[in-house]
Protein backbone atom coordinates (compact mmCIF):
# COMPACT_ATOMS: atom_id res chain seq x y z
CA UNK A 1 0.00 0.00 0.00
CA UNK A 2 1.04 3.20 -0.48
CA UNK A 3 2.27 5.75 2.42
CA UNK A 4 2.60 9.10 0.52
CA UNK A 5 -0.44 10.08 -1.02
CA UNK A 6 -1.50 13.38 -2.72
CA UNK A 7 -4.53 14.01 -3.73
CA UNK A 8 -4.56 17.30 -5.87
CA UNK A 9 -7.73 18.79 -8.36
CA UNK A 10 -10.50 21.80 -8.56
CA UNK A 11 -11.71 23.21 -5.04
CA UNK A 12 -15.02 21.68 -4.31
CA UNK A 13 -13.35 18.40 -6.30
CA UNK A 14 -13.30 16.47 -2.30
CA UNK A 15 -9.79 16.48 -1.62
CA UNK A 16 -9.93 16.72 1.73
CA UNK A 17 -12.76 14.53 2.44
CA UNK A 18 -10.92 11.67 0.16
CA UNK A 19 -7.77 12.26 2.35
CA UNK A 20 -9.58 11.89 5.92
CA UNK A 21 -11.43 8.61 4.39
CA UNK A 22 -7.71 7.52 3.03
CA UNK A 23 -6.64 8.60 6.90
CA UNK A 24 -9.30 7.22 8.86
CA UNK A 25 -8.98 3.92 6.13
CA UNK A 26 -5.10 3.11 6.59
CA UNK A 27 -4.31 4.90 9.66
CA UNK A 28 -1.95 7.53 7.97
CA UNK A 29 -2.09 11.14 9.00
CA UNK A 30 -3.66 13.55 6.79
CA UNK A 31 -2.20 16.74 6.09
CA UNK A 32 -4.53 19.73 4.68
CA UNK A 33 -2.56 22.23 3.10
CA UNK A 34 -5.03 24.64 3.77
CA UNK A 35 -3.89 24.30 7.69
CA UNK A 36 -0.39 25.12 7.13
CA UNK A 37 -1.09 28.31 4.90
CA UNK A 38 -3.84 30.02 6.46
CA UNK A 39 -3.47 31.71 9.85
CA UNK A 40 -6.52 32.59 11.74
CA UNK A 41 -8.42 35.04 10.49
CA UNK A 42 -7.67 34.07 6.94
CA UNK A 43 -4.27 35.21 6.94
CA UNK A 44 -1.79 33.89 4.81
CA UNK A 45 1.43 32.28 6.41
CA UNK A 46 4.68 33.90 5.02
CA UNK A 47 6.03 31.45 1.71
CA UNK A 48 9.16 30.47 3.73
CA UNK A 49 7.46 29.25 6.94
CA UNK A 50 4.87 27.91 4.85
CA UNK A 51 7.32 26.04 2.69
CA UNK A 52 9.60 24.70 6.44
CA UNK A 53 6.02 23.18 7.47
CA UNK A 54 5.52 21.70 4.72
CA UNK A 55 9.44 20.31 4.76
CA UNK A 56 8.26 18.83 8.09
CA UNK A 57 5.44 17.07 6.91
CA UNK A 58 6.93 15.68 3.41
CA UNK A 59 9.69 14.29 5.85
CA UNK A 60 7.46 12.03 8.14
CA UNK A 61 7.04 8.09 6.95
CA UNK A 62 3.21 8.59 5.83
CA UNK A 63 1.16 11.01 5.05
CA UNK A 64 -1.77 11.68 2.83
CA UNK A 65 -1.94 15.27 1.68
CA UNK A 66 -4.59 16.97 0.06
CA UNK A 67 -4.31 20.73 -2.08
CA UNK A 68 -3.45 21.91 -5.32
CA UNK A 69 -1.09 24.80 -4.50
CA UNK A 70 0.85 24.64 -7.63
CA UNK A 71 4.21 26.35 -6.91
CA UNK A 72 5.26 23.14 -4.35
CA UNK A 73 3.53 20.53 -6.58
CA UNK A 74 6.75 19.61 -8.35
CA UNK A 75 8.71 19.31 -4.53
CA UNK A 76 6.03 17.31 -2.79
CA UNK A 77 6.15 14.57 -5.78
CA UNK A 78 9.52 13.88 -4.94
CA UNK A 79 8.34 12.36 -1.67
CA UNK A 80 5.12 10.78 -2.81
CA UNK A 81 4.43 7.10 -3.53
CA UNK A 82 1.44 8.08 -5.63
CA UNK A 83 -0.99 10.86 -6.66
CA UNK A 84 -4.55 10.94 -6.61
CA UNK A 85 -6.32 13.57 -9.66
CA UNK A 86 -9.43 14.66 -8.90
CA UNK A 87 -10.85 15.17 -12.03
CA UNK A 88 -14.41 16.42 -11.21
CA UNK A 89 -16.55 18.77 -13.04
CA UNK A 90 -16.72 22.28 -12.56
CA UNK A 91 -20.44 21.83 -11.83
CA UNK A 92 -20.09 19.72 -9.32
CA UNK A 93 -16.95 21.48 -7.98
CA UNK A 94 -19.12 24.79 -7.45
CA UNK A 95 -22.12 22.82 -6.22
CA UNK A 96 -19.87 21.46 -3.71
CA UNK A 97 -18.46 24.86 -2.45
CA UNK A 98 -21.84 26.53 -2.31
CA UNK A 99 -22.63 23.45 -0.32
CA UNK A 100 -19.82 23.24 2.09
CA UNK A 101 -20.44 27.12 2.54
CA UNK A 102 -23.89 26.83 3.76
CA UNK A 103 -22.84 23.79 5.75
CA UNK A 104 -20.25 25.43 7.92
CA UNK A 105 -21.68 29.13 7.63
CA UNK A 106 -20.21 31.04 10.54
CA UNK A 107 -17.92 27.88 11.57
CA UNK A 108 -14.51 26.58 10.69
CA UNK A 109 -14.23 23.19 8.43
CA UNK A 110 -12.48 20.21 9.96
CA UNK A 111 -9.61 20.93 7.33
CA UNK A 112 -9.25 24.15 7.76
CA UNK A 113 -7.12 26.67 10.47
CA UNK A 114 -9.48 27.31 13.52
CA UNK A 115 -10.29 30.94 13.06
CA UNK A 116 -10.95 30.95 9.56
CA UNK A 117 -14.86 30.27 9.16
CA UNK A 118 -16.05 29.24 5.75
CA UNK A 119 -16.98 31.54 3.42
CA UNK A 120 -16.72 32.11 -0.19
CA UNK A 121 -14.82 35.28 -1.44
CA UNK A 122 -16.23 37.17 -5.05
CA UNK A 123 -12.80 35.85 -6.99
CA UNK A 124 -13.82 32.19 -5.70
CA UNK A 125 -16.30 30.72 -7.78
CA UNK A 126 -14.57 32.39 -11.19
CA UNK A 127 -10.81 30.80 -10.01
CA UNK A 128 -13.18 27.12 -9.95
CA UNK A 129 -14.55 27.96 -13.51
CA UNK A 130 -10.89 28.47 -14.87
CA UNK A 131 -9.70 25.80 -13.27
CA UNK A 132 -9.87 23.13 -16.29
CA UNK A 133 -8.66 25.67 -18.45
CA UNK A 134 -6.01 27.77 -16.59
CA UNK A 135 -4.64 25.44 -13.78
CA UNK A 136 -5.62 21.71 -14.90
CA UNK A 137 -3.25 21.50 -17.91
CA UNK A 138 -0.24 22.58 -15.71
CA UNK A 139 -0.73 20.38 -12.65
CA UNK A 140 -1.26 17.23 -15.00
CA UNK A 141 2.06 18.53 -17.32
CA UNK A 142 4.31 18.50 -13.77
CA UNK A 143 2.38 15.05 -12.57
CA UNK A 144 3.21 12.96 -16.11
CA UNK A 145 6.58 14.41 -15.93
CA UNK A 146 7.26 13.75 -12.30
CA UNK A 147 7.66 9.73 -12.93
CA UNK A 148 5.47 9.01 -9.76
CA UNK A 149 2.42 6.74 -10.39
CA UNK A 150 -0.69 8.46 -10.57
CA UNK A 151 -4.68 7.69 -11.38
CA UNK A 152 -7.14 10.28 -12.72
CA UNK A 153 -10.53 10.59 -10.83
CA UNK A 154 -13.57 11.84 -13.18
CA UNK A 155 -15.75 11.00 -10.13
CA UNK A 156 -15.70 11.47 -6.32
CA UNK A 157 -17.17 7.78 -6.63
CA UNK A 158 -14.72 6.53 -8.75
CA UNK A 159 -12.01 7.77 -6.40
CA UNK A 160 -13.52 6.27 -3.44
CA UNK A 161 -14.24 3.24 -4.91
CA UNK A 162 -10.44 2.88 -6.28
CA UNK A 163 -9.81 3.23 -2.25
CA UNK A 164 -11.88 0.88 -0.83
CA UNK A 165 -11.00 -1.81 -3.38
CA UNK A 166 -7.28 -1.69 -1.87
Amino acid sequence: MYRKILIVGNSGAGKSTLARHIAQRFSIPAVHLDCLWWLPGWQERERDDFDALLEIELAKPAWVMDGNFRRTFARRLQFADFCMFLDVDTKTCLQSVYARAEAYRGKTRPDMTEGCDERIDPEFPDWIAAYPNDVRPQMLDILQKSGVPYRVFPTRDAAYQWVDSI
